[in-house]
């Protein structure tokens, strides 16, 4: 009871403080939303736009209630420490009152778990661009709504804020965000691997050292490189960056120059080296349906002599948790996948949807934990092998990752959750 009192004295003084922080400065804000793709979209948004301006980003993840105010005011979560959150409180007021140079564009990620979530922040953010990144058919989050197109709804009233000389920037290859797009009266850029967007991908090709596509816009063309980044997904995040870009004024050949520095994030398709000369795809950060899948399709792209998948549970998915799981596995064996590692309770769906598919039972083995798996993989690792890590962020699938990356000294450096606040949990 005292908890969710602290909390909510918390939330409403950081709130106060960040509304009074934006009154006075008045930066252009950049909001982003989504299933799939946030933060990646975020961090290369900051590469483009902090090529031209003051810019400031959301710090990691930070997204809820909590997360999007401290951004404002430019500190870090105090966690469970009265003592953190008081000195978090005294920095916003500072803020206002002495901050002389404040960023000219936020660039704040807005995450949706529950009903009223996206209502609550909009009531007080008010973004100049909104960026809607990818869906999907089931999305994460979706058990605390009756139907993902409630979801949806819900995510979408960061659209319906918008003013008449605002701009929504989306991903016209997902079929929910291109059919809500039509109802916009705004201005709207859209962006996908479909020629018909305004700005628009080919000939994406993956590589050992990452990936390279064209961008088509406006009549011009621009091939483009990203250097140990890689998947489909890094695509659309590329051309997210590049379109509010290009809306901030930044011409498309300096857009392009930034965001192919983009670098790969902790947790996110995160190529490691691992134990016998394999390779690791960490994207251990956090998992759904869509991102599941997406991984899946970079693990059978890229060259490998054995690829593996080590597959936590999908959280958050209600009613539909079963037959996703399910679902994703009878995928496996088409794409190439020789073993499956699952990992949880509602893995073992997993296991099941890919011994439906004609799997081969003999390879497939199901784990309570993290750690008893990559106990389990390490056993079978052999050079030039390609193992892809995923699951929700409660599976804790980094600490499989841990037990067979080359250079666990390195963990604290490029695995996700080191910080002593997660290694209690």
């Amino acid at each position: 009871m005292l908890k969710k009192l602290f909390k909510k004295i918390i939330i409403k003084i950081l709130r106060f403080e960040a509304k009074i922080i934006l009154a006075r400065f008045k930066p252009k804000i950049i909001a982003i939303s989504g299933t799939v793709g946030k933060t990646s979209a975020k961090e290369a948004i900051a590469l483009v736009l902090g090529s031209e301006f003051n810019i400031r980003k959301s710090e990691k993840s930070y997204n809820s209630e909590f997360g999007v105010p401290l951004t404002v005011i430019g500190a870090k979560t105090g966690w469970n420490s009265l003592l953190k959150w008081l000195g978090v409180m005294r920095k916003g007021l500072k803020v206002f009152l002495l901050e002389m140079d404040y960023p000219e564009y936020l660039i704040l990620e807005m995450g949706v778990d529950a009903p009223g979530d996206m209502e609550r922040m909009m009531a007080w953010i008010k973004p100049d661009i909104g960026v809607i990144t990818a869906f999907g058919s089931i999305p994460v989050h979706v058990e605390r709504f009756k139907e993902p197109e409630d979801l949806m709804k819900e995510k979408w009233k960061l659209m319906e804020i918008l003013k008449d000389d605002d701009i929504a920037v989306l991903n016209k290859d997902d079929k929910m965000i291109a059919s809500y797009g039509k109802k916009l009266k705004i201005k709207t850029v859209t962006f996908g691997f479909s020629e018909s967007a305004d700005l628009y991908a080919s000939n994406y090709k993956i590589n050992s050292d990452g990936i390279v596509f064209k961008i088509s816009y406006g009549g011009s063309i621009v091939p483009i490189k990203l250097n140990m980044v890689f998947g489909r997904q890094n695509v659309y995040t590329a051309m997210t960056a590049i379109s509010v870009g290009l809306y901030c004024g930044i011409n498309l050949i300096k857009c392009v120059t930034a965001v192919s520095k983009m670098k790969p994030v902790s947790g996110r398709l995160n190529l490691l080296e691992g134990i016998n000369n394999s390779l690791i795809f960490d994207d251990t950060y956090n998992s759904s349906p869509l991102a599941v899948e997406v991984a899946v399709e970079t693990l059978s792209e890229y060259p490998a002599k054995r690829r593996i998948a080590v597959l936590g549970d999908m959280k958050e998915l209600g009613k539909f948790s079963q037959s996703e799981h399910e679902r994703i596995g009878e995928m496996l064996r088409a794409k190439d996948v020789w073993f499956l590692f699952a990992v949880g309770k509602e893995a073992k769906y997993f296991a099941e949807g890919a011994r439906k598919s004609g799997f081969d039972t003999a390879k497939i083995f199901e784990f309570d934990n993290a750690v008893e798996a990559g106990e389990a993989v390490k056993q079978i690792i052999q050079e030039g092998d390609l193992i892809l890590v995923k699951g929700s962020q409660s599976a804790r699938m980094e600490k499989a990752v841990e037990k067979i990356m080359a250079h666990p000294e390195n963990k604290e450096t490029f695995l996700v959750r080191q910080e002593e606040e997660w290694k209690n949990k």
